[in-house]
């Protein structure tokens, strides 16, 4: 708010905002395109890669950048508001790559071979076929090209010297999809290699021979990953963006001190990066040439007024804007309510911020209960009540609470060195013939004059058991997740133990059997066809459906409106929109005035999966509850109440939702998350308390007897195997372990302030591996997570981890989850 009247105010064009932290730039200028509209901010990223470190910045980064640089350059485009985070602002960049974009018009009289070779210009690589950003083909009289900063790629038809058509088209198919009037490509590299740059990567052969591969590849022009690392030894005359905001622009620094700060901290971190190359080339550190600018030269060259914009008064003549935020309001919408009702009656103006059919429903739900508020037809992150001026200004996120946004059996054979490098002192093992035991370690005997390698097992009343490595096969990982009474050796304990699990296994046998069977034949609840609310639900979703979720959606409808109880799987990885397709088929049923459960398998998932269901559907008057372990009594006793009165519509829970204290009203559809994670009898448990249940199962790895029910026919199966449009393709790099890359990749990711998954799949060691990471990055907090933990310290782990309290989470291969975690993009496997 205090932005966006400080550029209507002020009148300057473009007023530069920095803020400390990429997330908080991204929330700012996302915040201020709701107030200003989404032309007049831009936000300027900083290069996602490590100073010298020989990896290119994304196409669509250097594109946004060139795109906003040459804005902030011409007067006629200059947007409003630029939003800078530290990095930004201190990294140096070319006034050069100011450059206007190749502008293609229909009708237009053209050259197809000056187009083409102003795209090379540009850094556009020629493909075959164009599927990624910063790629063109050429085929004839067509040219094909997907912009650095655009959302789908062109072609571009010409007709001799004419552009007889533009049209966008399908990366998939790649069928045209929409024609165009017109068509504005921005570089794809900022570093591109002309004349003058050529010349001088020529002259540095001589005089930085530590470099020669690099500067000869330059001089002849090429362009290749990680050319932009020598950036600072090729270009001159370079600025910091401060120096391109004009006289008619304005520079506002938010939170000063945290700004600097960070800058130093990043200009530190080149230091490091720098002293550690110049040993590695041959070379002194002090004449390397830097990336980035100190803070307090940052402002140096600045001719356009300054302010500062500190969060806490710092000198007595502070103007001060008082705020306060929006606590989360517990009990419902009714105190939510009541206190904007109290707000209007003081004399507050109140207004929503909200995507427009979102806006108008919450609107219209707050109305109900006595609260009216002015709709803003604006995504914003976060309200906030400001005293001085009577406004209060509430978002999606303070009415429900949901922020802005969203293994297979162990083969009979295996790897004795992996079996044993897995296995820790005192890890519980369960021998084939004799049970359950703790691990002691291993040991030398000798027994008849020949010494073999053995490991100790020790069992209940001290008895021990020595098996020889050569019989690894016999013993297995305990794999409950809580501590295990010993086995008795000698006795009839772990005989009897496997006489009641295979008669247990054969009454689960017969139970499902018979389950399957009463289901097939029952005469089950047919859903009503779909209502308008469903179709506003689904209008409201905020990506686009691949193919394969709207068939898997079409037939769960088509299940649910049928009088026999469905039971399809939906199988997809993650981030494919199985999700999606389980809000979508709940608010169905709860249209036909039935409830909902959505069972998980961990306490993590059901806080996520009950952020997103309210996120969807509350807008719509549903009413979502959590059902967990972490419930304090009170709150679990008024959750079972709301399910008995049948006043929850929808229900997420773990496995506490399966105790014989929890009745439903009206049980209508029954969704089961992750349910390789469960056993057969926790599934089963709650289908059994009503046979006409509808049951839409989500998974990413379906277990074997679940795959081969929905092959043979007893269940439905849709496979989602079509990715998300826009999904980024996945970088890997295999090489031999090595401090340095590992560091520079936990480094790389931490810049872009997202956090890292390092897999060390060896329990044993576990914790050697994170003190060598910890040593590797001592700035990064670092957390450990392993299968042997005890349940509930595993879980607030995770938790703290998915809270953003640790960067870098060292764990073995129970990150198999599908936790979303849309911050952790950085995965290392050692």
């Amino acid at each position: 708010m205090a932005v966006a009247g400080l550029s209507a105010a002020s009148g300057r064009r473009p007023l530069l905002v920095a803020v400390p932290t990429r997330l908080e730039a991204e929330t700012l200028s996302a915040d201020l395109a709701a107030f200003l509209g989404r032309s007049e901010v831009e936000e300027l990223p900083a290069w996602e890669t490590l100073p010298f470190e020989r990896v290119s910045p994304s196409v669509e980064t250097m594109g946004r950048r060139c795109r906003v640089l040459h804005r902030m350059a011409d007067p006629a485009s200059s947007p409003a508001v630029v939003v800078v985070s530290a990095r930004a602002l201190a990294q140096f960049v070319d006034p050069a790559a100011a450059t206007a974009p190749v502008t293609v018009r229909l009708r237009d009289v053209g050259d197809q071979f000056e187009l083409v070779q102003r795209l090379s210009e540009f850094g556009y690589r020629r493909e075959h076929q164009v599927e990624h950003r910063g790629e063109m083909a050429v085929r004839g009289s067509i040219v094909d090209v997907f912009g650095s900063t655009a959302a789908a790629p062109v072609r571009i038809d010409f007709w001799g010297d004419d552009v007889d058509r533009i049209t966008e088209f399908s990366v998939g198919d790649q069928r045209s999809v929409a024609s165009l009037a017109q068509v504005e490509v921005y570089p794809a590299r900022e570093l591109r290699p002309d004349a003058a740059m050529r010349r001088r990567a020529a002259s540095l052969v001589a005089s930085q021979p530590w470099g020669r591969e690099q500067w000869d590849r330059l001089a002849d022009g090429g362009l290749f990953e990680g050319m932009e690392s020598w950036w600072p030894w090729l270009v001159e005359g370079l600025a910091v963006v401060p120096d391109l905001v004009g006289d008619d622009g304005a520079v506002a620094l938010v939170e000063p001190r945290r700004l600097g700060d960070r800058a130093d901290e990043i200009l530190a971190e080149e230091e490091d990066l720098a002293a550690g190359l110049a040993k590695t080339w041959g070379t002194d550190a002090a004449g390397m040439p830097r990336l980035h600018g100190g803070f307090e030269d940052l402002l140096g060259g600045v001719t356009a007024p300054v302010w500062m914009l500190p969060t806490a008064p710092d000198s007595p003549g502070t103007q001060v804007l008082t705020a306060s935020g929006w606590d989360r309001t517990h009990g419902g919408i009714e105190p939510l309510a009541a206190r904007l009702g109290d707000l209007a009656a003081d004399g507050y103006d109140v207004m929503l911020g909200a995507p427009h059919s979102t806006a108008d429903r919450l609107s219209a739900l707050l109305a109900d209960h006595g609260a009216r508020v002015e709709s803003l037809d604006a995504n914003l992150d976060r309200g906030a009540v400001l005293g001085d001026i009577k406004l209060a200004l509430l978002s999606e996120t303070d009415v429900t609470g949901r922020r802005r946004t969203h293994r297979p059996p162990r083969a009979r054979s295996r790897d004795q060195r992996r079996f044993l490098a897995d296995l820790a002192p005192g890890a519980f093992v369960v021998h084939q013939h004799h049970g359950v035991a703790r691990f002691e370690g291993m040991v030398r005997r000798a027994i008849g004059g020949h010494e073999r390698e053995y490991l100790l097992l020790a069992y209940r009343g001290g008895d021990r058991l020595y098996v020889p490595s050569d019989q690894i096969d016999s013993i297995r990982h305990y794999t409950g997740g809580e501590a295990p009474t010993l086995s008795r050796m000698g006795g009839s304990d772990w005989s009897a133990t496997k006489s009641r699990v295979r008669r247990a296994v054969a009454e689960v046998a017969q139970e499902l059997v018979v389950l399957y069977q009463k289901r097939m034949t029952t005469a089950g609840r047919a859903f009503g066809p779909d209502t308008p609310w469903q179709r506003e639900l689904e209008d409201s979703f905020e990506y686009s459906e691949t193919r394969d979720q709207l068939q898997a959606i079409g037939d769960v409808k088509t299940d649910m409106e049928r009088s026999v109880p469905m039971d399809r799987l939906i199988v997809g990885d993650v981030g494919f929109g199985k999700t999606e397709i389980a809000v979508r088929a709940a608010f169905k049923a709860v249209q036909d005035s039935y409830q909902v459960a959505v069972l998980v398998p961990t306490t993590l998932l059901a806080q996520q999966h009950t952020q997103t269901f309210l996120h969807r559907c509350a807008p719509f008057g549903v009413r979502v509850e959590t059902l967990s372990r972490f419930l304090t009594p009170p709150q679990a006793r008024e959750v079972l109440r709301g399910l008995t009165a049948g006043e929850v519509d929808v229900v997420v829970g773990t496995h506490r939702m399966l105790s014989a204290d929890v009745n439903f009203k009206r049980l209508g559809l029954l969704v089961i998350d992750e349910e390789q994670r469960f056993g057969v009898r926790h599934k089963e448990a709650i289908k059994s308390m009503r046979a006409d249940v509808d049951v839409l199962t989500l998974t990413a790895t379906p277990v074997p007897r679940t795959l081969e029910m929905s092959l043979t026919g007893i269940r439905d199966m849709s496979l989602l195997d079509t990715p998300p449009a826009d999904r980024q393709p996945i970088l890997t790099y295999v090489g031999e372990h090595a401090d340095r890359p590992v560091a520079e990749a936990i480094r790389r990711e931490l810049l872009r302030e997202g956090q890292i998954f390092y897999v060390h799949n060896r329990v044993a060691d576990i914790e050697h591996a994170a003190e060598r990471v910890r040593s590797l990055v001592p700035e990064a907090r670092v957390a450990v997570a392993h299968g042997q933990m005890d349940e509930g310290t595993l879980e607030r782990v995770v938790l703290d981890f998915a809270d953003y309290r640790y960067d870098v989470l060292v764990c073995t291969t129970i990150i198999e989850s599908g936790i979303d975690m849309p911050t952790v993009n950085t995965l290392v496997v050692d």
